[in-house]
């Protein structure tokens, strides 16, 4: 089965009128307005189902367990049939196992050899340990304290017929795997993946390590935009590199065969700012200046229906735009939900005067302690401030003084996905 979905509306990116710079919620509430899922549907074997975004409910074609069976390895009886304790009953012949119940009825007053797993016999409603029995040959004896249902796991305890197991957006795990298999079903309706371009421009970046020319850039963004969409479970593209040529980057977009764009660079109004300058040419653009340290420009819009994501150029801006934007709308487009990163409030270790504005993401790691200390330089040409940290501090848009000891909002790249 193949589902194909409609394109996006041109206006998935249009902020409200009057807004100039854009506060991060505002950004994110049309984000997550605008978009929706950009690829469709296919059916796949379960066992190739991990990771995937689900497209469709699944629902329980039977139940588990199927049957009701034992827990423990032991012998079972009709608990109201027996006297005042300590009881000694007779054993039938037999013996109900996994794979080979028990065919008959065990009478009131007698017990059953039952191993773990075996479906409980007709006759039998609770079932005592076989280390709390003392065993003959024809016989058992037991002392109080066995209830009713002592041992038994119920036809559908776990998981009933016709029970909804899984609502569509969910991206299934190993245990969304085992369960589905456990209820009988076999093959699933996936999102398709989404296939994620990665484009850097610039006259001045080259390829890591092919010049020592102090004029030129080494392109960091590329390697790392694409190790991002890898980690996030989606097929990374390589777009490659477009210097400042119109031409070319039109080319190079036409040409790409991708369900979503993340471009760095040339996402302002400068002279060279092309990526801006092009979707403004095809009417679906978007410039939002966003109210946040780093990365305040970001250039949106449709490039042949396709959504584009103009990130800055500056690696820790690109970074950290596209953990706060890019990964939530890229989640939508795939067909999972909205992901918002978890917060963590802890102790400060560090000194900050923040002013109003502008909402903030400091790199930062946690100490040993607990406590939460920050990447020493706050500069967003500091690449190496990227590997030191572990997570972000996400300071509000008002005013704040933090001392040491206050508490502060920490986001784990682990939340992120990474």
């Amino acid at each position: 089965m193949t589902i194909e979905q409609p394109p996006l509306r041109n206006d998935c990116f249009a902020m409200p009128p009057g807004v100039d710079w854009t506060p991060v919620d505002v950004a994110l509430e049309t984000l997550r307005a605008g978009l929706s899922p950009v690829v469709g549907v296919e059916t796949v074997a379960l066992d190739a189902a991990m990771g995937r975004v689900l497209a469709e409910d699944v629902v329980a074609r039977r139940s588990h367990p199927p049957a009701a069976n034992s827990a423990v390895d032991g012998y079972g009886m009709a608990l109201g049939s027996l006297g005042q304790p300590p009881h000694t009953l007779p054993l039938v012949e037999g013996r109900s196992a996994a794979g080979e119940a028990y065919e008959g009825y065990v009478p009131a007053g007698h017990a059953i050899r039952i191993l773990t797993g075996a479906l409980i016999p007709k006759g039998v409603d609770a079932v005592v340990l076989e280390e709390d029995c003392a065993i003959t040959d024809t016989h058992i004896s037991f002392s109080a304290g066995l209830k009713p249902g002592a041992n038994v796991r119920p036809a559908g305890e776990d998981i009933g017929k016709g029970d909804e197991v899984a609502r569509p957006g969910r991206v299934l795990s190993v245990g969304d795997v085992a369960t589905f298999a456990s209820v009988g079903v076999n093959a699933v309706a996936l999102r398709k993946p989404l296939h994620v371009g990665v484009l850097s421009t610039g006259d001045e970046l080259v390829e890591p390590g092919s010049t020592d020319n102090p004029a030129r850039t080494y392109d960091a963004n590329r390697p790392m935009l694409l190790s991002l969409i890898r980690a996030w479970g989606y097929v990374p593209v390589d777009l490659g590199h477009v210097a400042d040529d119109r031409n070319d980057l039109r080319a190079r977009l036409d040409g790409a065969r991708v369900d979503a764009i993340l471009t760095s660079g040339g996402a302002s109004a400068g002279d060279e700012d092309h990526v801006s300058a092009l979707l403004g040419e095809v009417g679906t653009r978007s410039v939002w200046r966003i109210a946040m340290k780093p990365g305040r420009p970001l250039a949106l819009g449709l490039w042949n229906g396709v959504p584009v994501f103009g990130l800055p150029g500056n690696p820790v801006a690109a970074f950290v735009c596209s953990l706060i934007f890019a990964r939530p709308s890229l989640s939508v487009l795939a067909g999972a939900a909205w992901v918002a990163p978890r917060a963590y409030t802890l102790p400060a270790a560090f000194r900050k005067r923040k002013k109003p504005g502008r909402r903030e993401y400091l790199r930062a790691r946690l100490t040993q302690d607990g406590a939460v200390e920050v990447f020493p330089s706050e500069g967003s040409g500091r690449v190496s401030g990227l590997a030191w940290a572990d997570g972000l501090v996400e300071l509000p848009d008002e005013a704040v003084d933090i001392n040491p000891g206050d508490p502060v909002r920490y986001l784990p790249f682990r939340d992120f996905g990474l």
